[in-house]
């Protein structure tokens, strides 16, 4: 292992957690896991740095690390600023102002790097999916990105900490999804190709030399792995015969009869990144597990089918020699050793479920909160008719860079004046002010062009939009902005004013939470009030006073009529929306006082900027 050194000279930079315990060093869930990828990808595009704590840090052993990777070693208090603001895993460019952080984003990315630099490996790029979508969602978000990411990590985590014969219910929920019909794009196709090729491989020939039809059911057997091998590359629905068709009787076999399609691979058929963030984690899960109780292996059969399969993917085997992973094998676990119901949900599961949606109109809602002295209110403007003067600004800066019509760039800049005016007055030289779901920058890009005492940090979870950004930072020589790819849960950073402009469902809530935990100031305009839903996190009504008054189904029913505020709506219609906007952002203004703030819910001017036009104000008092 090297000592730290010059990184200036690499083009990017990637930073891994490392820890201690009292035996020594040890690598976190989420750092083996991006060493395992790295080493299947064989890749070299980054300079690989792990970050270790002040305390004893003699205590590291190269062991830990693939041999394949040359790895540095950096001091937490060393880091770059932008770094010292996220959770690891980390991605750097050279600049210091472009960082990816949080461990999907850093894996898609080590993919898209790997295959830049060699093309001709598309079986790292199919480690994306089906329309490179594998793990884009955020964990907010998406329940499965969720648990692969987030959930087993860190059960896994907590079960080697201390080994017992109690599988993680997170673990059991793999299990359970393992064993779910496979839901794949072109699925028909697929079942119909699968029930050809059991035809042919079932088909049985007598002394004559005549063949007979398979029984039915014969074609419902599990899929062998030549089945995996066949289906193994997206190629296979890319490249399918589009001359040669199946014999009549497979396409007029009725869909409900077709074979169905069972997990070769965590997410149906391919073997994706997700098979990738799981396999060092249920690698370590089933050796603590053996060693703690190994009769319990055989309650977790699919997941022991899957462990055997991916081990026989091309390059996993070489992979996992680099990282020094020694697989275990468990050849004779079969579906009839399981000891306990999976398939049932415990309590706990349950009560995360959605509830059913609640049947009917807004109004007995409003008439309920009415008699409760809740009424939607709207607080003046407190910067009423302030403008920007778009015209003496650089044409980079404003909306109508970011590739939108004459029209909708009219609107926009007007719903900017409205929440740039609000920011600029509450912003103080020095302060550091963060756009949430920034996009491709409106609201961050005009912050940092007229607050150059101030740093600007853009987070966002799409790439493309980020890249949009930073290509018109670039374009007027912007110094004090900072572009950050994330779930905005990865920024842990201090900063003093949190700004969104139109953050969608649940999106504003997070915006709100993250700003009150950092004691920060923020103005959000919300949007997209249909998809609000209960998460982990965040449950609704969000207040003490509405969580009296109105259950989560009711509060639903605001929510959902919130988002009819169109122009094309007839008037009536839109001022019932106009008023369940209110309830619902009103819910989110109280909330935010019960920890301190001064908040207060405003509409923009003129309203005609936006459907959405609601801006919540709050300051820490």
């Amino acid at each position: 292992m090297k000592d730290i050194g010059s990184i200036k000279d690499m083009e990017e930079q990637i930073y891994l957690d490392m820890d201690f315990d009292q035996e020594g060093t040890v690598a976190p869930l989420h750092t083996s896991i991006v060493l395992f990828l790295m080493s299947y990808c064989e890749c070299k595009a980054f300079k690989t740095l792990v970050v270790a704590p002040e305390r004893d840090p003699h205590r590291i052993h190269e062991c830990l690390f693939p041999n394949n990777l040359d790895v540095t070693v950096i001091y937490r208090q060393d880091l770059p600023a932008i770094v010292q603001s996220c959770r690891l895993p980390a991605v750097v460019e050279a600049s210091g102002a472009f960082c990816r952080a949080g461990l999907a984003v850093v894996l898609r990315h080590i993919i898209q790097k790997t295959h830049l630099a060699d093309p001709s490996r598309k079986d790292v790029l199919e480690l994306l999916g089906f329309k490179k979508t594998c793990l884009k969602a955020c964990a907010e978000v998406s329940q499965w990105t969720r648990l692969c990411e987030i959930s087993i990590p860190l059960a896994v985590e907590a079960f080697l900490k201390e080994p017992s014969a109690i599988i993680p219910p997170e673990v059991l929920q793999l299990e359970r999804k393992l064993g779910e019909p496979v839901k794949v794009h072109n699925d028909d196709k697929i079942r119909r190709q699968k029930m050809q090729q059991q035809i042919k491989s079932n088909a049985i020939t007598d002394r004559n030399g005549i063949q007979t039809e398979p029984s039915q059911s014969s074609l419902q057997k599990p899929p062998s792995l030549d089945l995996a091998a066949a289906l193994s590359k997206l190629s296979v629905q890319e490249t399918a015969s589009r001359t040669t068709r199946e014999p009549a009787n497979i396409r007029k076999t009725n869909k409900a009869d077709l074979p169905s399609l069972e997990h070769v691979f965590a997410e149906g058929l391919y073997f994706t990144l997700t098979d990738v963030v799981l396999m060092p984690c249920i690698h370590q899960f089933l050796a603590a597990l053996h060693k703690a109780s190994p009769e319990k292996i055989y309650g977790l059969p699919l997941i022991n089918g899957w462990y055997e399969r991916v081990q026989q993917v091309p390059g996993v085997c070489r992979a996992a020699t680099a990282c020094n992973i020694t697989f275990l094998h468990f050849s004779d676990v079969t579906t009839q050793h399981i000891q306990q119901p999976l398939s049932s949900k415990t309590d706990t599961e349950n009560k995360d479920l959605p509830e059913k949606p609640f049947l009917g109109g807004p109004r007995p809602t409003m008439t309920k909160l009415r008699e409760q002295g809740i009424e939607a209110t709207f607080s003046s403007h407190p910067c009423p008719f302030q403008t920007i003067d778009w015209e003496s600004l650089p044409a980079a800066v404003g909306p109508a860079e970011g590739k939108m019509s004459s029209d909708r760039a009219l609107r926009k800049q007007q719903q900017l004046n409205n929440l740039l005016s609000v920011v600029i007055n509450m912003a103080k030289p020095g302060d550091t002010i963060v756009d949430f779901c920034s996009g491709g920058g409106h609201v961050g890009i005009v912050l940092a062009y007229m607050l150059p005492l101030c740093q600007i940090v853009l987070i966002e979870n799409k790439e493309e939009s980020l890249m949009r950004a930073r290509g018109r930072s670039n374009g007027i020589g912007l110094t004090n902005i900072w572009f950050i790819q994330a779930n905005l849960n990865y920024f842990t950073g201090i900063f003093n004013i949190g700004v969104a402009l139109h953050a969608c469902g649940v999106a504003t809530d997070m915006v709100i939470d993250h700003c009150i935990l950092a004691r920060a100031a923020f103005v959000v305009c919300p949007c997209c009030y249909g998809f609000i839903q209960n998460t982990v996190k965040t449950t609704f009504p969000r207040s003490c006073r509405f969580q009296k008054a109105l259950s989560y189904k009711e509060h639903m029913v605001l929510c959902r009529f919130a988002d009819q505020t169109e122009v094309k709506l007839p008037p009536e219609r839109r001022l019932i929306g106009k008023h369940c906007m209110g309830l619902v952002d009103l819910d989110r203004a109280w909330a935010a006082e019960q920890y301190g703030y001064k908040a207060q819910v405003i509409s923009m001017e003129p309203e005609s900027c936006s459907p959405k036009n609601n801006l919540i104000v709050g300051s820490p008092i």
